[in-house]
């Protein structure tokens, strides 16, 4: 029997389009949608336009998804953590307001308004999951490095929001998750200026990571709600 339908906000990128492609491989969804600025390069499938900043785009795209059904998995799979003339930080000297703030924007809001606008239309009386990629080094108690500090603390934001949003979802939603998840270091432009020091076997390709993060997300149950995990499965500390 299908689930219903699965949902990619971010498939246009590199782990967004992998989890795409594997939950459309997957017979236990009668429907996955893509949810993205552009279209995902070979996408056939349903794929609505949607700017995680803008409301208006967002208002569209529950209204359209709405006439499919509840949506049983939302995953969002949208991130930045460089962009031009802007790099993770090394130390307190480079840090800059309006790059702080556009990685707050893209990493910790653009989540949130995913959530506002899509976590209703999720069943009331069966299981659903919402997931969020986020990143260890959002974690506060596995920050031993320091630097990175606009990345580590909009996504310490997100994984906030997220823990705040199963508080509220589990009220109307008992059967409903909502979690952060960690999907390693992959083989995207979002890493690929970062990837010299990453030890043998860790640098993995998006189907490797979006594989891993399926398989944990399909063990999930209402118990793990607002909880963070990586893509071993292993809980992070906040």
């Amino acid at each position: 029997m299908a689930r219903g339908i699965a949902v990619v906000v971010g498939a246009s990128g590199g782990i967004g389009r992998a989890l795409a492609e594997a939950l459309a491989g997957d017979s236990a969804y009668n429907v996955v949608v893509a949810l993205s600025r552009r279209r995902p390069a070979g996408w056939n499938r349903l794929w609505i336009s949607v700017d995680t900043l803008d409301e208006t785009s967002l208002v569209n795209a529950a209204a359209a998804l709405r006439s499919e059904g509840d949506l049983t998995r939302i995953i969002v799979a949208t991130g930045r953590l460089h962009g031009p003339g802007t790099l993770p930080e090394k130390s307190m000297r480079a840090l800059s307001s309006d790059a702080m703030m556009a990685m707050f924007a893209v990493n910790a809001v653009g989540p949130a308004l995913v959530a506002k606008h899509l976590l209703p239309l999720t069943p009331r009386d069966r299981p659903s999951l919402f997931a969020a990629l986020s990143a260890r080094v959002g974690s506060i108690g596995d920050n031993h490095l320091g630097g990175w500090y606009g990345y580590r603390a909009s996504k310490a934001a997100l994984n906030m929001l997220i823990h705040t949003l199963a508080i509220e979802h589990r009220r109307s939603r008992p059967l409903g998750c909502c979690v952060a998840l960690h999907p390693g270091t992959v083989d995207t432009a979002l890493s690929a200026p970062f990837q010299a020091g990453v030890p043998a076997g860790k640098l993995f390709s998006p189907a490797q990571s979006a594989a891993a993060l399926l398989r944990i997300m399909d063990g999930l149950g209402a118990e793990a709600n607002g909880g963070f995990f990586a893509w071993d499965g292993t809980t992070i500390p906040w």
